[in-house]
Formats: structure tokens, C-alpha cells, sequence
């Protein structure tokens, strides 16, 4: 069954530790939940995207270093989850080694966007989660995709490092994929009880506007511990506030789904 049409995200943040993971695990997760059929390609190598859905990146199998790297394809990759409309094409270790063997390897910048070009049509969002840094493995993920979602914590340094990544966007738009934008911001770890993090909040909105969704995603130690047990939190956890706030960013981003089509 072949979608309407297909939004391909990089969710991109140099810093670790921002909850992008976090944010591509639960966010696909409640977005499959409400119909959508869903594709996390995971191009970490430390394979916590894999993890978190429940899939053993040491099982064997096609992983994304496959796919970039061994001539797999993206479709032998891909591995069913716990969660209907969910699948994963999956990250191992091997991936660490990837930035170094793409260096040479011809059309280098263009092995995930020539590899996703024969599965796109059979989902409506295929999320890319890259790893903190800005090195071939992101380019690749940026050269594939529309659009970058990031992640931003209500924290001190929040935007350290953005204006790198804003740069590496506009080299990536133009000479690879015009096409590029970064269309959401997504505002995680907010602890409502501290002026900080609103403040952070509000100068964020300020200077990236309406790309910055209404949601917030609060500090929430269920979001913490959902990864030990390989599942989602909406599995783990499904009445947690973390639970609540990814099924509100879900019906967020799904309706600017429906207003591109519509």
C-alpha cells in the first residue's frame, strides 16, 4: 500500500544528551499509534534508538552500516517493533567505523537519500536519528531528508552549538539538497518549577517562531527509565506525564502532515 505522502525528518542536535533519541523513539511511537505508519532509521552508532524499540542490535541481520557501506538494502534492513505501523532499520557498532570508510567511498553524501528513495512510499514519516556530531553520518541523514527536528533542552547551554549546526544546514541546502529546512523545534527537559527553563523557553519561541512546537516535553524520570526496559514510555509508562506530552507532539506534527497534503 503505497502513502499519500512522506516526510522524511533528521532529528539532528550536535550536543548529547538532549533527548533526541528520546524525542525519535516516542514521538514515532505515538505517531504509529495514531495510524501513522512509521520508518526510524537509526544512524547512532551507540544504537539507542535500536535499543529502545525493543530490537537487539547484535541479533545479526542488515543493519544502516549495511546499507551504507555493504550494498544492503534499505527494505532487507527494516525490522518490524513491538508497535504496530513501527519499524526500525537498525544500528550496530559496526556504524562507529563509518565516518571513516565513507570518506572514500563514491557518492558518498548520497547513500541513505539513494537508499530511502526505494522504501518511501510505503511510509508516511521516516525519522532519522543521527548521532551528536556533524561528521558524514549526519551529512548523509541531511542529503535524505526535507526537513531537521531539533531538539532543544529548557537548560543553561541550550543553544551552544546550534549556530553550528544552523551552518552545516545551509553548506548541506546548498550543495546537496535545496529542499532543506529545519521545521520543528522541539523544547524537551522543561521543569516548570524553575524560571530557567521558561526563560529559555520564551527566547527560543522568540527567535525561531512558529517553527518551535506548542508542546513541551516535561523533565520526567519515567522518560529516563524507558530505555531499560527496550519500549517506549507510552509502553512503559503510558499515563505518565512524559506518555501525555509525546501524544500531544504526535497530533502536533501529524496535522502539519495533513495541512501539506490537504
Amino acid at each position: 500500500m503505497q502513502s499519500r505522502s512522506c516526510r522524511v525528518i533528521a532529528v539532528a542536535n550536535q550536543k548529547g544528551g538532549v533527548g533526541k533519541t528520546t524525542t525519535t523513539v516516542n514521538l514515532s511511537a505515538c505517531l504509529a499509534d495514531i495510524g501513522q505508519r512509521v520508518l526510524v532509521v537509526d544512524l547512532d552508532p551507540q544504537a539507542n534508538a535500536t535499543t529502545g524499540l525493543g530490537i537487539d542490535p547484535y541479533a545479526g541481520g542488515v543493519s544502516t552500516y549495511d546499507v551504507l557501506l555493504q550494498n544492503g538494502t534499505m527494505r532487507d534492513s527494516i525490522v518490524p517493533t513491538q508497535i504496530d505501523n513501527l519499524w526500525v532499520s537498525p544500528s550496530t557498532l559496526d556504524l562507529a567505523g563509518a565516518e571513516i570508510e565513507l570518506v572514500p567511498a563514491f557518492s558518498r553524501e548520497r547513500r541513505l537519500d539513494s537508499a530511502l528513495a526505494t522504501v518511501r512510499g510505503d511510509f508516511d514519516f521516516v525519522f532519522v536519528d543521527c548521532p551528536p556530531s556533524l561528521g558524514l553520518l549526519t551529512v548523509n541523514a541531511l542529503a535524505a531528508a526535507r526537513e531537521v527536528m531539533v531538539p532543544i533542552q529548557c537548560e543553561y547551554y541550550a543553544l551552544e552549538g546550534l549556530g553550528q549546526l544552523m551552518r552545516n544546514i545551509d553548506l548541506v541546502r546548498n550543495s546537496l539538497n535545496s529542499d532543506l529546512e529545519i521545521s520543528l523545534i522541539v523544547l524537551v527537559m522543561f521543569d516548570g518549577r524553575t524560571k530557567l527553563s521558561a526563560q529559555v523557553a520564551s527566547e527560543i519561541r522568540s527567535y525561531f517562531g512558529d517553527k518551535v512546537c506548542h508542546q513541551m516535553i516535561p523533565r520526567n524520570i519515567r522518560l529516563a527509565e524507558a530505555p531499560s526496559y527496550g519500549a517506549p514510555v507510552t509502553i512503559t509508562h503510558p499515563k505518565s506525564r512524559g506518555a501525555l506530552a509525546y501524544r500531544e507532539l504526535a497530533k502536533e506534527v501529524a496535522d502539519g502532515t495533513l495541512a501539506r497534503v490537504g
